[in-house]
C-alpha cells in the first residue's frame, strides 16, 4: 500500500477513499469457520510448537497462582488457565511486526509473543527484573520489542487503543494488522462499537477478537447479554464476524489465517468470536460459585485445548509419550528458572516512583 498523506476528512482517510456502507453491504457478514488442519506428520514440528506454547503458559500460570497464594504476588492477578488455544492459534497466523494488546488477563499473550517468562514473572512479583520495572504488576505490562502494547486494567479500553494501533498501520502504508483482543464482559461496553464504526468508516486492518469464556466476571453471557453470538455484533457496520472453537488450537489458527488475508487484502476489519472457557475464577480473589464444580471438570475432561492436541499429536505419531515429558521438563524448568529470578530480582528503589511518567519529546 502506498503511504498516504496525514489529512483525514469526509469519505478519505489517510490520501486513501473508504467507500464506507458501499463497502460494507458488498461484505459477507457471517462467516462459516474453516475447516481446521488434521495432526500428522507433515505438519508435526507446527503442532508441536503449538504444543508447547500452550503448555508454558498453562505451567506458567499454574506458578503463578501458587506464588500468589504464598503472598508472593499482590494485587489483582487474573490468570488463563484453560484459553491458552486461543493466543497461541492467533500468535502463530501472524507476521513479524503486528501488534497485539488485551485486557488484564495477559500473562498467556505475553509469553505467546515471546516476551521473557523471568521478565513477566518478575513483574507480577513487583520486581525491578520485570517489563515494568515492578511498578505495572500483572495487568499493565508493555514490550514494545515484541510489538505488545498491553495489558490493560479497564474493562473494554485496549478496544480504542487497538483501533488506534490499526490507523496507525494504515498510516504508515507499512502492511502490519492489529490484534485487538477483548472478552465478552468487554463486549457491552460502548466503547467497543465507537471502535468498530471508525475501523469499518475507515477500513481498518484490525482482527477482533472476543475471548468469550462465557462467564466475564461473574455472569453468564445469556444473563448479560440480550443477543448472545458475539460474533455478529459488527454486521450493522458490515464487519463480517466468525465464530471458533476457541479450544482447538488448530481451529483457532485456521480462522487466524483466513482473518488475516481478508484485513492484508484491504478488506477493512474482521471479527472472530472464541468459543473458550477458563477454569479458575475471574480473578483470584473469585470463588467461582456461580457455575458448579461438574460443569468445569466435564469441560477438562472433553474440551481441554492441552489434552485434545497431546491425544492427535500421540494418535499420529508425532512424537510419543518419552518425548512429551522431555517437553513438559523443560517446560517446568523455564517456569521454575522464571520464579526464582522473580523472588530473587530486587524491589525497585523508591527513587522509581518519578520515572517513566514524562517524555519529552
Amino acid at each position: 500500500m502506498a503511504k498516504a498523506a496525514g489529512k483525514v476528512s469526509g469519505s478519505k482517510v489517510l490520501g486513501a477513499k473508504v467507500s464506507g456502507s458501499k463497502a460494507a453491504k458488498k461484505t459477507v457478514r457471517r462467516r462459516k469457520a474453516p475447516a481446521p488442519s488434521v495432526v500428522s506428520n507433515a505438519n508435526a514440528d507446527e503442532v508441536l510448537g503449538h504444543y508447547r506454547q500452550m503448555l508454558l503458559i498453562r505451567r506458567f500460570e499454574e506458578k503463578a497462582g501458587q506464588m500468589y497464594g504464598m503472598g508472593l504476588i499482590g494485587g489483582f492477578c487474573h490468570l488463563y488457565i484453560g484459553q491458552e488455544a486461543v493466543v497461541v492459534g492467533m500468535q502463530a497466523a501472524i507476521g513479524e511486526g503486528d501488534t497485539l494488546l488485551t485486557s488484564y488477563r495477559d500473562h498467556g499473550h505475553m509469553l505467546a509473543c515471546g516476551m521473557d517468562a523471568k521478565g513477566v514473572m518478575a513483574e507480577l512479583t513487583g520486581r525491578i527484573g520485570g517489563y515494568s520495572k515492578g511498578k505495572g504488576g500483572s495487568m499493565h505490562m508493555f514490550s514494545k520489542e515484541k510489538n505488545f502494547y498491553g495489558g490493560h486494567g479497564i474493562v473494554g479500553a485496549q478496544v480504542p487503543i487497538g483501533t488506534g494501533l490499526a490507523f496507525a498501520h494504515k498510516y504508515r502504508g507499512n502492511d502490519r494488522l492489529s490484534l485487538t483482543y477483548f472478552g465478552d464482559g468487554s463486549a457491552n461496553q460502548g466503547q467497543v462499537y465507537e471502535s468498530f464504526n471508525m475501523a469499518a468508516l475507515w477500513q481498518l486492518p484490525v482482527i477482533y477478537i472476543v475471548e468469550n469464556n462465557q462467564y466475564a466476571m461473574g455472569t453468564s453471557v445469556g444473563r448479560a447479554s440480550a443477543q448472545t453470538e458475539l460474533y455478529s455484533r459488527g454486521e450493522s457496520l458490515g464487519i463480517p464476524g466468525v465464530q471458533v472453537d476457541g479450544m482447538d488450537v488448530l481451529a483457532v489458527k485456521a480462522a487466524g489465517d483466513e482473518a488475516v488475508s481478508h484485513v492484508r487484502d484491504g478488506k477493512g476489519p474482521i471479527l472472530l468470536e472464541m468459543k473458550t472457557y477458563r477454569y479458575r475464577g475471574h480473578s483470584m480473589s473469585d470463588p467461582a460459585k456461580y457455575r458448579t464444580k461438574e460443569e468445569v471438570q466435564r469441560v477438562r475432561a472433553e474440551r481441554d485445548p492441552i489434552d485434545h492436541l497431546r491425544a492427535g499429536i500421540l494418535a499420529a505419531g508425532c512424537a510419543d509419550e518419552a518425548a512429551l515429558k522431555v517437553l513438559d521438563r523443560e517446560v517446568k524448568e523455564i517456569v521454575t528458572e522464571a520464579a526464582e529470578f522473580a523472588q530473587n530480582s530486587p524491589e525497585p528503589d523508591a527513587a522509581e516512583l518519578y520515572t517513566d511518567i514524562l517524555v519529552e519529546v
